[in-house]
């Protein structure tokens, strides 16, 4: 489980396998604090780590990983955010993320002023039912709050720290990002089916 805080940044480093199977991602962490079989947010992409070198990590991807998020964009160099999963007794800022991509969007406009980015996105259109104005949505792994929607778009703003210290300030018209919607809204939504019976 992780909140959206993300605790590392780095690149995609080597891509292995015809289909991506095996990624090495570069990092800023203190590899000899981190275990095989750890698991590591990789921009907002719940992964094992397989191995261990002095400054990078190596990850598997599966064929249903790769088809439903952006790792399928990654080429060597791309930017990542990392986070590892919180602990008992930690700290809980941000919103509850589980690392399980519920689709990929586009960013679709970029504003920039001197206190804040207002980024915005199209969204997959069966996700638009779980994304609503204040609510928390991860992008990239990054917990932030929505400001804007309409139709399948929706918008956030981004402090400079935040866009300093994540990949969000290196994004760009087009690019593809990773979404998980609020997992709260998704049991809600879930509740609220006139199929679902309680027992």
């Amino acid at each position: 489980m992780f909140t959206g805080l993300t605790n590392g940044f780095g690149n995609v480093k080597v891509i292995r396998g015809t289909d991506r199977q095996h990624i090495e991602l570069q990092t800023n962490y203190d590899t000899s604090k981190i275990s095989i079989g750890d698991s590591i947010a990789c921009s907002g992409v719940c992964l094992t780590v397989t191995k261990i070198n002095k400054y990078s990590f190596s990850v598997d991807i599966s064929l249903e990983t790769l088809l439903k998020t952006t790792i399928q964009f990654w080429r060597i160099g791309t930017p990542v955010n990392f986070e590892k999963p919180i602990r008992m007794g930690d700290e809980f800022g941000g919103h509850i993320v589980a690392g399980h991509v519920d689709g990929v969007g586009s960013v679709t406009e970029i504003i920039s002023d001197n206190r804040s980015i207002k980024l915005s996105f199209q969204a997959p259109d069966e996700l638009m039912k779980f994304i609503a104005i204040k609510g928390s949505i991860s992008i990239d792994g990054v917990s932030l709050t929505i400001n804007e929607v309409s139709k399948n778009l929706f918008s956030v703003n981004i402090i400079p720290f935040t866009s300093n210290n994540t990949t969000l300030g290196k994004l760009r018209i087009s690019d593809k990002v990773n979404i998980e919607v609020d997992l709260l809204a998704r049991y809600i939504e879930r509740l609220m089916k006139k199929d679902y019976k309680l027992c």
